[in-house]
């Protein structure tokens, strides 16, 4: 279940060695600083509640500097060669994989994963930054005559312009780097307001960047505690051109809403309610397998996260005892020390809500099979659990999770269960297990997801598009298609018959 997609490794790097590499303040036009108001904030390790370092805490008057800094780069960015532009990413790329062991036990020790983990995610970051080195030089336009032949047409992609990047706790630098990746690739610059939690990874990889040749003021990095108030200061000025989110989606609408004022472009990757379906016909050794990595990858912080556990009647018995032997052979504890063992989640108010989820449907009838207990600190601990028989109303069918509960009902009839996975308001990601090729394709024309994984519990890849429907999100990240949200299409009309 820990072993990363990527081939990672689990090294560690001295812990105290790392806090000291990362800078403490904002980072803008191409210097690093203290906020206006010289207020800074505490980042904790989860694990331990323990205060790891503290931050700069970006003002308001600081966010507009930023953006000023970003608008003057613009065009002077915008007009250097593609190649110049990918061969930065390049380099970038190089120093992120040299780096792997210290970016892993920062990412460990602010967000709480296992190294084992974090080094995945490091590897899949760094992925990003070579897809998008090479997608640079790959913008392409087109000519053509009009068909009546009075006009000649050029139709061509321009960069955006400024871009405001969101980015959220549960993969503190993979979020960042696709974003920052297309956005670097299509001439567009940024500002980075991380998540309060874990800003230490994203302060660290500014430096890359910045070590990489980054120009001055074509990335700027705004930690705040008052995230709020720096976004809608940014988003109503009209310099800004575009902002990227990903988050919930209720945070995702509020975003929307104020981005209708200067009519932003806007990227946004929200919330998921994955369905995992396993049908009769499938290999049950993979299926369990797969519930594994889908549900407890990040510790079931993930959008992409097994949510609702749908199980032919069949085979219902015999999955929930195998994947309940999987779970309850798993150790809790500081995973940053530790590969093989599961961490906490990232605070308390996760835990709380969490547990809620669990107790709310055991009010309603559903069985405990495995974990569902609060153990004592610190640290944000919860352990993985399965619950069976739950009813369509409880929460754990209806809300995210987001924390290590697999949830499970079992299942008739294909027409029923898909009914019953379409019912939820999101659409990023979901899982079918079979070895019917014509169910498959069935399926697949039906689910109303972004993203369908077939026998597969990992579906994320950096060469692929990412992104859902409904209330999951707009536009896509990754892929051929994630450069193209940061690119702007023109076209002109050449008389030349004059």
């Amino acid at each position: 279940m820990h072993s990363s997609a990527f081939g990672a490794t689990a090294a560690i790097a001295p812990e105290a060695d790392i806090l000291k590499s990362v800078q403490g303040g904002l980072y803008i036009n191409g210097s690093w600083k203290e906020s206006a108001g010289q207020k800074r904030f505490a980042v904790h390790d989860p694990s331990t509640e323990a205060e790891l370092m503290q931050i700069a805490d970006a003002s308001v008057s600081d966010a507009l500097a930023a953006l000023e800094s970003a608008s003057n780069a613009q065009p002077v960015w915008a007009a250097r060669p593609p190649r110049e532009r990918g061969e930065i990413l390049r380099t970038a790329f190089e120093m992120l994989i040299a780096q792997a062991d210290e970016f892993a036990t920062l990412i460990a020790l602010e967000m709480g994963k296992s190294v084992r983990d974090a080094h995945g995610e490091v590897a899949y970051a760094a992925e990003f930054l070579r897809w998008f080195s090479e997608e640079t030089v790959r913008i392409h336009g087109r000519y053509q005559l009009a068909p009546n032949g009075k006009l000649q047409h050029i139709i061509a992609k321009k960069a955006v312009g400024p871009c405001l990047l969101i980015t959220p706790w549960n993969f503190p630098l993979a979020m960042i780097t696709r974003k920052v990746g297309p956005a670097v690739a299509a001439g567009c610059t940024m500002l980075l307001k991380p998540a309060q939690l874990t800003p230490l990874t994203a302060s660290r990889f500014v430096s890359l960047m910045h070590n990489a040749g980054l120009p001055a003021g074509v990335l700027n990095f705004l930690p705040a505690v008052k995230s709020s108030e720096i976004v809608n200061a940014l988003m109503a000025d009209s310099r800004l051109k575009k902002v990227s989110f990903t988050g919930s989606t209720r945070v995702g609408k509020l975003i929307l809403k104020n981005a209708s004022a200067n009519v932003l472009r806007t990227s946004m990757e929200l919330g998921g309610n994955a369905p995992f379906i396993v049908f009769e016909d499938a290999d049950l050794d993979a299926a369990v397998d797969g519930a594994m990595q889908a549900k407890l990858r990040n510790i079931g912080q993930a959008c992409t996260a097994a949510n609702r556990f749908y199980i032919h009647e069949t085979i219902v018995d015999d999955f929930t005892d195998r994947l309940r032997q999987k779970f309850s052979a798993l150790r809790l504890g500081r995973a940053v020390s530790d590969p093989d063992i599961i961490g906490p989640l990232i605070s308390a108010s996760a835990r709380k809500d969490v547990h809620g989820m669990v107790l709310d449907a055991v009010d309603r009838r559903a069985r405990l099979i495995t974990g569902g207990e609060l153990q004592e600190g610190p640290g944000y601990f919860y352990p993985p659990t399965i619950l069976s028989d739950v009813p369509d109303e409880a929460r754990v069918m209806r809300e995210e999770i987001f924390g290590p509960v697999a949830p499970i009902q079992s299942f008739v009839e294909e027409d029923e269960v898909l009914k019953r996975a379409n019912s939820s308001e999101y659409g990023l990601a979901s899982y079918v297990y079979t070895r019917d090729l014509d169910r498959t394709l069935r399926i697949r024309a039906k689910l109303e997801a972004g993203m369908l994984g077939v026998n597969a519990g990992v579906i994320s890849d950096p060469v692929a598009p990412f992104g859902g429907v409904k209330h999951s999100g707009l536009g896509r990240e990754g892929g051929f298609e994630g450069i193209e949200e940061y690119l702007s299409t023109q076209y002109t009309a050449i008389n030349s018959r004059q």
